[in-house]
């Protein structure tokens, strides 16, 4: 077992190394100032999309508010809690500041990716839409084998990395200190409920992910903003030793000699992108079936997804380890150490209920979006008659989920999701002037429209 977790640590190493970080957040800072710094001058106009309805001509599955919340389910997940948590354990408080980077330039990149989405997808056999990096970068770069590539790894990543083991890890743990269920029980639960949920397919998902979704934000959202308020002295005493962390990072650790900035910023970044999935291609793959005639109005939807994963969620719980100072305890790591800051934070056991409610439904969202991405990368390697095996199998992975050892399973999800992130960044590179063409044309004719007619803002 040593020598495994040896081998995928060098293995994580490499694949995390500096080429994939430059490739990651260059390709942000690329597509930021190609598209004018659209995640700042347009947020405004893509927060409110979320709330206008849908045009009744728009070709599609679902809604784009339910395209959005589908995706959310899949990254507002463990990555939020246990995530955050190693990432200041195994980085120091600098490990935040090169999320909220991570997460400014991944925006763009996610607008991209779900612009793509839709401007390339295709209805398949069953009359659903398909789409994602495997149909852009098949259909727009005509490369059909990097495409192959891109769900190969889509189908890895959603059986052995943020899918499955991750995540049915986190619920049973919680389950078990905090509510003290059985794992047999637990495991039986939570394959019954995804079993339920995924075989009705994306409209289903969809409906379950737009429920539950916005609920789990807010109550998580809440929770921490009580513990902002209990602690309002220590708040920029906080945020400030996140940025002086970032830069200085042995200074966090009382001037502990190995620390380096480039430790640093593997850690926020590789922790960042396994929450808010930005580069990965797996979010435009819900994009695509979002029910709309504009590529652009999808992307900027999309992009609100980073924003609210890594930008807020993410920062809170961050933050809520730094004020408390549990980010220092020796003894506390993952989920235990959210656990313990929460309690500490609201000088109640109830800190204790919101973590571990929180993580039992972001953790059990995140499997059913994961259903959907594997599905739509299998179908599109071996067709729509490959889907009902895939969802058994999926099943399958979920109930034995709880009986896995965990120490390689976090290891194993770093290292999938950067072999996902290559083949869909260079499809975004290879695309950008598509995405340039395509947002200019958008604006413009927005800009031409009178102000105030209803189709000003769509």
């Amino acid at each position: 077992m040593e020598s495994l977790e040896t081998l995928l640590g060098r293995i994580d190493s490499f694949v995390w190394g500096p080429p994939l970080l430059i490739l990651l957040v260059g390709t942000g800072i690329y597509l930021t100032f190609g598209l004018g710094l659209i995640q700042i001058r347009r947020l405004p106009l893509a927060i409110a999309l979320l709330f206008k309805k849908d045009e009744k001509s728009a070709t599609g599955d679902v809604s784009s508010f339910a395209a959005l919340c589908t995706a959310l389910s899949a990254t507002i997940g463990t990555g939020n809690i246990v995530g955050v948590a190693t990432a200041v354990k195994a980085g120091g408080p600098g490990a935040i500041f090169w999320m909220w980077m991570a997460a400014f330039f991944g925006m763009a990149t996610k607008y991209a990716e779900g612009l793509l989405a839709v401007k390339y997808r295709v209805t398949d056999e069953n009359g659903q839409m398909s789409g994602g990096p495997m149909y852009y970068i098949e259909r727009g770069l005509g490369n059909r084998w990097l495409a192959k590539l891109f769900a190969l790894f889509g189908i890895g990543v959603a059986f052995f990395g943020i899918g499955t083991f991750a995540q049915v890890n986190a619920i049973k743990d919680a389950a078990l200190l905090t509510f003290h269920i059985p794992v047999p029980a637990t495991a039986a639960i939570v394959t019954i409920l995804v079993a339920l949920v995924t075989l009705g397919g994306i409209k289903r998902i969809a409906k379950v992910a737009s429920a539950i979704v916005p609920f789990m934000a807010i109550f998580f959202i809440l929770g921490s903003l009580v513990i902002f308020f209990l602690n309002l002295g220590k708040v920029p005493a906080a945020v400030a030793l996140v940025i002086q962390s970032a830069f200085n990072p042995s200074a966090a650790f009382g001037g502990a000699a190995g620390m380096s900035i480039i430790m640093v910023m593997r850690c926020g970044i590789a922790r960042g992108v396994f929450s808010n999935e930005s580069g990965l291609g797996s979010a435009p793959i819900a994009a695509a079936a979002a029910k709309t005639n504009s590529c652009v109005r999808q992307g900027l939807i999309a992009m609100t997804g980073t924003f609210f994963d890594s930008i807020i969620i993410c920062t809170l719980t961050g933050l809520v380890l730094l004020i408390t100072g549990i980010w220092n305890n020796p003894d506390l790591a993952g989920a235990a150490a959210t656990n313990a800051a929460f309690t500490l934070g609201l000088k109640s056991s109830l800190g204790q209920y919101i973590v571990t409610i929180g993580l039992l439904f972001f953790a059990f969202t995140t499997i059913l979006g994961w259903n959907y991405y594997g599905e739509r990368c299998t179908e599109y390697l071996f067709g729509v008659k490959s889907i009902k095996p895939y969802k058994m199998i999926y099943i399958a992975l979920v109930a034995s989920g709880s009986f896995i050892n965990l120490s390689l399973i976090w290891t194993l999800a770093d290292i999938v999701n950067g072999l996902l992130a290559v083949p869909n960044l260079i499809g975004l590179l290879g695309l950008s002037k598509v995405v340039f063409s395509e947002t200019q044309t958008y604006f413009t004719k927005r800009e031409e429209t009178s102000f105030g007619t209803p189709n000003a803002a769509t």
